[in-house]
């Protein structure tokens, strides 16, 4: 199975709306597909220019390594030589922090990740979570 368009729009939908739920500062959302590739994007009013390169980062680290966020920033602490490795493998485009997080589908497949970016990495996860969970999927922090 793959993220379908419909799904990806309603995670960033969902997303969004969580973070205004919560009071967050202006959130960037990125669905990628299993491959890395972008479904949906959006950045709020008032979100910083270069929060598509972060969502993006966050959720590609995510898909490519197999590793949610938190996971790819406990591997950073412990091996930092693995995540600068992989880093380079990816041409820098890894950003292991939380607030990627991994897509799975129903039979536990991973269909690609959610990058979230404009507030602090925890509660980036957590708009993430709320919009993957929306589409019917389940997230990986």
């Amino acid at each position: 199975m793959a993220i379908t368009l419909e799904q990806a729009r309603i995670i960033v939908a969902q997303a969004l709306a969580k973070g205004r739920e919560l009071d967050l500062k202006p959130l960037s959302v990125i669905v990628l597909d299993a491959g890395g590739h972008c479904k949906a994007f959006e950045r709020e009013d008032g979100a910083s220019p270069g929060r598509f390169g972060i969502a993006q980062g966050k959720a590609y680290g995510s898909v490519m390594l197999g590793l949610a966020g938190t996971a790819q920033q406990a591997r950073a602490e412990q091996q930092a030589y693995f995540l600068a490795a992989m880093n380079g493998v990816f041409g820098g485009q890894v950003v292991p922090v939380p607030g990627g997080v991994l897509v799975r589908d129903a039979s536990g497949a991973i269909v690609g990740a959610v990058g979230v970016t404009g507030d602090t990495s925890d509660k980036d996860a957590i708009a993430a979570v709320a919009g993957i969970e929306a589409a019917g999927l389940t997230a990986e922090i």
